[in-house]
């Protein structure tokens, strides 16, 4: 039996491997082109220390001084000893460069590109090499606009079907990937996507959920829903999503069938704008309840521009609230 390890680098780079229950995380990579940080292959050097964020796993033999008691406890392994017994997501303290890995590069063909508003564009890539594509809920690519060597960030906003993955992108006026979805693009012209990059991903869930989006920042946010569709969860899920301008809503449908598929979910939209003609007016942070904070007992995600992430920020510390973990994304659009 095999599992699927997703060794994150601190660089941001992600490479996916899978290693046999009967194998070595370690050996597992090497034997896949990752040359893991590695001295002794006897867990006694602590050289390739690693932080397991998720998964199961069984340590073979190692001494005190190349992994503590406590650190074991707290998920620190060695991956010459760590043998995986599921799915699991390892945070290596190195860069891919160090470790003779590079970004993966997949090349695709757009499938469908739409104007869901003024600002918001989705984009639907397919192709025979998305098939091998694997990423972490809530990870970006860089992809490339064609006629040029110029690459844009996005965030995956679906998990890969069929060799088929999704974007939302913020339409931005003179904008180089804007103007290509919008004057140029057509089904089947190619694009390149180079990645999965980010630690904005979703965890495993051990506590109540409060993601909070902002514009197109709902995206890592509906393949984050996907994946706790399909896996299920015992615990609260909120999301609360802000635009500026009612135009600017979009996915809604999709939001309201996530709220019919996973038990305790709910979410709020709110839009900033005084013309508004929505119920919710105002901020995200207007909008934050006390119900949604489980005083403290939460994971807050939160992907949005800078102001927004500050604004959050600021939000919780005035509060004197101490959440569990505290993951953001902030992005700025490129002109």
């Amino acid at each position: 039996m095999t599992h699927q390890i997703a060794l994150q680098f601190e660089d941001g780079v992600t490479r996916f491997i899978d290693a046999k229950a009967t194998e070595t995380v370690a050996d597992a990579a090497y034997r896949q082109g990752v040359n893991l940080p590695l001295d002794c292959r006897d867990g006694a050097c602590g050289t390739c220390k690693c932080f397991a964020e998720s998964g199961r796993y069984q340590m073979g033999e190692y001494i005190d001084d190349a992994l503590s008691e406590a650190e074991a406890r707290d998920g620190f392994v060695l991956t010459c000893q760590m043998r995986a017994q599921s799915d699991c997501v390892v945070r290596v303290p190195a860069s891919s460069a160090v470790c003779r890995t590079q970004q993966a590069s997949f090349d695709a063909a757009i499938s469908r590109v739409e104007q869901l508003s003024p600002s918001t564009i989705s984009l639907s890539l397919r192709g025979e090499a998305l098939n091998k594509l694997a990423f972490l809920p809530g990870q970006y690519v860089n992809l490339q606009v064609p006629g040029s060597t110029a690459t844009r960030a996005y965030s995956f906003s679906s998990l890969p079907r069929d060799g088929e993955v999704s974007f939302l992108i913020r339409n931005v006026p003179g904008g180089l990937m804007s103007s290509f979805l919008t004057q140029l693009a057509k089904a089947g012209d190619a694009m390149t996507l180079t990645g999965p990059l980010g630690s904005f991903y979703l965890r495993d869930i051990k506590r109540p959920l409060l993601l909070l989006a902002g514009g197109t920042g709902l995206a890592p946010f509906t393949a984050m829903l996907e994946k706790i569709a399909e896996q299920g969860t015992p615990h609260p899920v909120h999301l609360i999503y802000g635009v500026t301008h009612d135009a600017d809503l979009v996915e809604m449908d999709k939001l309201e069938a996530f709220a019919a598929r996973i038990p305790g979910f709910t979410f709020t939209a709110c839009v900033a704008s005084a013309d508004s003609a929505w119920p919710k007016k105002g901020y995200v942070t207007q909008h934050l309840e006390p119900t949604h904070l489980h005083d403290g007992e939460v994971d807050i995600y939160l992907c949005g521009p800078p102001p927004m992430v500050e604004a959050v920020s600021q939000f919780i510390r005035e509060r004197g609230l101490q959440p569990a973990n505290f993951f953001y994304e902030k992005f700025a659009a490129s002109a």
